[in-house]
């Protein structure tokens, strides 16, 4: 059993019946403010999911599609994107002046 919190840890925002993040099927989830620090989403299709602000540091998404997700806000630190489909997708990336 998998279950996702928010950042602080107070609110449960998902709960899968499986052993881990790999491959799986979370597109359109709304995975907003999640704490998903070092979890593996290799694999995993994560179309259209919004991780707005979600705490993504050092997570592997290698293999994952991510198109269309909104990744705005989040702290991706460390994180893999190695051969990660991200078409679409709003990224947490700051204009420079």
């Amino acid at each position: 059993m998998i279950i996702i919190h928010d950042r602080k840890g107070l609110t449960e925002l998902l709960r899968l019946d499986a052993d881990s993040l790999e491959g799986a099927d979370l597109a359109g989830a709304n995975l907003e403010n999640a704490n998903l620090v070092q979890f593996s989403l290799k694999h995993a299709n994560l179309q259209y999911a919004n991780l707005q602000h979600a705490d993504l540091r050092l997570a592997d998404f290698s293999d994952a599609d991510l198109s269309g997700a909104n990744l705005s806000g989040a702290d991706i630190s460390g994180a893999i994107f190695l051969n990660t489909r991200l078409a679409g997708a709003l990224l947490p990336f700051k204009k420079q002046p």
